[in-house]
């Protein structure tokens, strides 16, 4: 599922009284929000769907794979998600 057809799902989930476009700054809205709570550092928790949060990275040595040669990548920041239990149940 890309982000297009999210928003029709959220249009379609709250029916036939919201717009596409509000649909879409609904979506918008929430993709904002977690974004912001990462930039914090803090993790962003849904109960129900599952846990977004920073991890850090160390500094690490790689391989180049069109040259073979070595190289040092640097220390970075990730986005981990983390399932939560009513996620995990409705795939299986």
């Amino acid at each position: 599922m890309n982000k297009a057809e999210l928003v029709e799902a959220v249009q379609k989930s709250l029916g036939k009284d919201v717009s596409k476009a509000q649909a879409e700054r609904s979506v918008e809205a929430v993709i904002e929000g977690i974004k912001s709570g990462l930039k914090k550092g803090k993790p962003v928790q849904l109960v129900g769907f599952g846990t977004f949060k920073v991890t850090n990275r160390k500094a690490r040595m790689g391989i180049n794979p069109k040259t073979g040669e070595k190289i040092k990548i640097k220390a970075s920041k990730s986005v981990k998600f983390a399932a939560g239990k009513d996620l995990k149940s409705k795939l299986k």
